[in-house]
């Protein structure tokens, strides 16, 4: 099989590959392709990947590219991995919001909807070209906002797109740990959005055994969620929120602490990442042991402003060590191809499977998944608190992609007013005319419309 990685200069794209150097079932990833408009990038993972198969017997080759038709063709797989403006467009997303006193978050509030804004273009070519060069590949979406790109590209390739995300299996695994089970032998209940999702139950040997766990104050503090939101508040929801949830539920607890650090996470990685590629470009035998230094500090930092205001302590040592994405996309990828069946919570489009929700909406459920490809498991209903939410979100996602596709800011001002975490049309104004002036990538993708934005 021939898998095609597009951000392929990307910080991420070692863990992918160190995956795909564990696995031993057959048919097999044996050619990895690269793509990245970046070459120096692409420059310095080749180095790190080298590396990293050192002592391992037929690794999958790699080959590198800029050229996107060449990375694509006769692509058994294509993982999407992209970051359009870079993370100087990450500062500025979270800058221009928190400069407003609104959350300045990667994917979460403006901008989360700024980013959406300028990769939406970028991903719909990407599906496009997919369509042309490799019509029967399977997009396996990491880029963000992942539902929102998602849903996008299924416009043009329908449900050979899937979005990944790896909040949904680490709250599930960590809740399983916390009472003592086998995270494998459990059966989540966990319905929403991409970063805006609840477990709402955890079926053990046919009993949902969640109740046990909100019950136990012992077992509540193995589980960070839990530490984060407290545990009278994840009492009172009956259910655990994905971790992102506290940016809504903690909104000016949240503003407060990334507003008062020293940086920003886009500001951190920025500088954390220049150092990786400056040192592997000057030391490049060494690129392995920077990658894995750099990776060391990028985890231990995650949403640790969060962590700091609410005591939820330092992360896991099993969580840091249990992996994320590359072991979610291996094993969608490889069941797939396989064959057998599985189930995952995935990105997928609703069809009936959410009550309330649109059929296209792209919605992070439970999915079967087998040679078949992916089918989207029924959920219980949605109470009105957890749906209304979900509805109003899916709605500004929704007017997100809309806006990037006509190109009107008329439109995309209605994505930031209509946002529950953005508190005036006024405001909105000032977030659209703030990010149109920082970002460049996005300026280009809107023209103003009548009486509209300006």
């Amino acid at each position: 099989m021939r898998l095609a990685i597009l951000g392929g200069g990307g910080f991420r794209v070692p863990l992918v590959y160190g995956a795909l150097l564990r696995d031993t079932g057959r048919p097999r990833v044996e050619e990895v392709v690269l793509y990245d408009v970046s070459e120096e990038r692409l420059t310095a993972v080749g180095h790190v990947l080298a590396q990293l198969a050192a002592g391992y017997d037929d690794p999958p080759r790699v080959r590198v590219t800029t050229d996107l038709d060449d990375a694509l063709r006769d692509a058994t797989f294509v993982f999407s991995a992209i970051r359009v403006g870079g993370l100087e467009g990450r500062t500025a997303d979270e800058r221009v919001a928190l400069d407003l006193g609104i959350l300045g978050q990667e994917t979460i509030g403006p901008g989360g909807i700024a980013f959406g804004l300028r990769t939406i273009p970028v991903a719909l070519h990407v599906a496009e070209r997919v369509a042309v060069v490799a019509p029967r590949a399977w997009v396996i979406n990491f880029t963000n906002p992942a539902g929102m790109i998602t849903e996008a590209m299924q416009r043009v390739l329908g449900d050979r797109v899937v979005g990944i995300c790896d909040s949904p299996v680490g709250l599930i695994r960590r809740a399983a740990r916390s009472l003592g089970l086998d995270p494998a032998r459990t059966a989540p209940d966990y319905v929403g959005l991409n970063h805006l999702g609840w477990l709402r139950g955890l079926s053990y040997g046919g009993r949902d055994v969640l109740p046990d766990l909100l019950a136990d104050d012992t077992a509540l503090k193995l589980v960070e969620e839990a530490r984060l939101f407290g545990p009278e508040w994840v009492r009172s929801l009956g259910a655990l929120p994905n971790e992102y949830l506290y940016y809504y539920y903690f909104t000016r607890e949240a503003v407060a602490a990334i507003g008062g650090a020293a940086q920003t996470r886009g500001e951190a990685l920025l500088q954390q990442q220049e150092r990786f590629y400056s040192a592997v470009r000057r030391e490049p035998e060494h690129a392995l042991a920077e990658w894995q230094r750099a990776r060391r500090e990028r985890d231990a930092s995650y949403m640790a402003e969060t962590r700091d205001t609410a005591q939820a302590g330092e992360r896991d040592a099993a969580d840091l060590s249990a992996g994320g994405y590359e072991g979610i996309a291996l094993a969608l990828m490889t069941t797939i191809a396989r064959g057998g069946s599985t189930t995952m919570i995935l990105n997928v489009r609703n069809g009936s499977a959410v009550a309330g929700m649109p059929p296209e909406a792209v919605v992070e459920i439970p999915c079967v998944v087998d040679a078949g490809g992916v089918r989207p498991l029924a959920t219980k209903p949605l109470p009105g608190q957890f749906l209304g939410l979900v509805q109003q979100v899916k709605a500004v996602e929704q007017l997100t992609i809309e806006a990037a596709v006509t190109g009107s800011a008329g439109v995309a001002l209605r994505a930031f007013a209509s946002h529950p975490l953005v508190d005036s049309v006024s405001v909105a104004r000032l977030l659209l005319d703030g990010y149109r002036a920082r970002i460049p990538e996005l300026a280009s993708v809107l023209h103003p419309a009548p009486g509209a934005a300006r």
